[in-house]
């Protein structure tokens, strides 16, 4: 059982590597807001389109802010989920058939 344990933990520490490496991006506004992130949810890149760096525009660019995080977040827990699945499918065969999945 230690053995399965130790196997999972080093598992685990691989796909946090792999994910270090995958970015995905959110946006909003059409692309005017995007945000890059990598699978483990740390932020690596902020683009904003310049027509938005208005004084007058402040608020509406922090909604669109938000947004492109929430959208880039999403997308990495996503991922993570992913990249989890499948190490416990490979560790425990099946598995996925629990939760309706084949």
């Amino acid at each position: 059982m230690f053995d399965k344990l130790n196997e999972a933990q080093k598992r685990a520490e691989a796909v946090k590597m792999r994910l270090a490496n995958i970015a995905v991006t959110g946006s909003a506004s059409g692309g005017k807001v995007k945000i890059t992130v990598d699978g483990n949810r740390k932020i690596k890149d902020i683009e904003i389109a310049d027509e938005l760096m208005q004084a007058d525009r402040k608020e509406e660019l922090q909604d669109l802010l938000m947004m492109a995080i929430e959208d880039a977040m999403e997308q990495a827990d996503n991922l993570t989920q992913s990249e989890m699945n499948a190490i416990m499918s490979a560790m425990i065969p099946g598995l996925s058939s629990l939760f309706g999945k084949k």
